[in-house]
């Protein structure tokens, strides 16, 4: 598959932080002209929440964009959606049994991980934290733009960077080898609207 370059993370603790709808926020995003949407959330899974989802799942229908869900293979499967997996999540091969026609990715942090993907039935791969982050508790070491540079060989999937990627250094991830760049952080820092989100991502995509 060939990724989008610009894949931004709709972050539910950072909406509610900023006090931003969900659906506004999503609706923002893609009216920027993104491709690729994860809804990222951590916590518990409600009704509301599936709500929401299936809202956003909609607009991303109707714009063209691929709607990935982190973590839930259930909800990625009832909303015809993308999944996003972590080392921690159900196994990829029991993911792609519920979730049959969804694109998958998978995340990795370090060269053993991404040799353990290479069987998997992911349809990308994600790396890093490249920079130092502050979007996850306890993140994983910093891989860095040299290991990502040394590493991107081993894998023919797609390979997505995320961690710490900005708009200042992002042209150096693409560099090291990156076919896509995930970005949480730098994609509200200093947002405080919809139209800020809006800008903000066509800021990245004009990167």
């Amino acid at each position: 598959m060939t990724l989008p370059r610009f894949y931004p993370i709709l972050d539910t603790g950072v909406c509610e932080r900023k006090k931003l709808p969900l659906d506004s926020a999503a609706r923002a995003i893609l009216e920027a002209g993104v491709r690729i949407l994860q809804i990222r959330h951590k916590g518990h899974f409600s009704r509301d929440l599936f709500a929401a989802c299936e809202s956003i799942a909609a607009m991303c229908d109707e714009a063209g964009a691929l709607f990935v869900i982190n973590d839930r293979a259930d909800i990625a499967a009832l909303l015809n959606a993308g999944l996003h997996l972590g080392q921690e999540d159900l196994p990829a091969v029991e993911a792609r049994r519920i979730a049959p026609a969804a694109v998958i990715g998978f995340s990795t942090h370090n060269e053993g991980q991404l040799h353990a993907a290479a069987d998997l039935p992911a349809d990308y791969l994600a790396i890093g934290p490249i920079f130092g982050t502050a979007s996850k508790e306890n993140p994983d070491p910093v891989v860095g733009l040299g290991e990502l540079k040394r590493l991107r060989p081993l894998t023919s999937k797609p390979l997505v960077a995320i961690g710490g990627i900005t708009r200042a250094n992002a042209d150096q991830v693409f560099a090291a080898g990156a076919d896509s760049v995930a970005i949480i952080g730098d994609l509200y820092d200093g947002v405080g609207n919809a139209p800020d989100l809006r800008n903000r991502c066509e800021e990245f995509l004009r990167l």
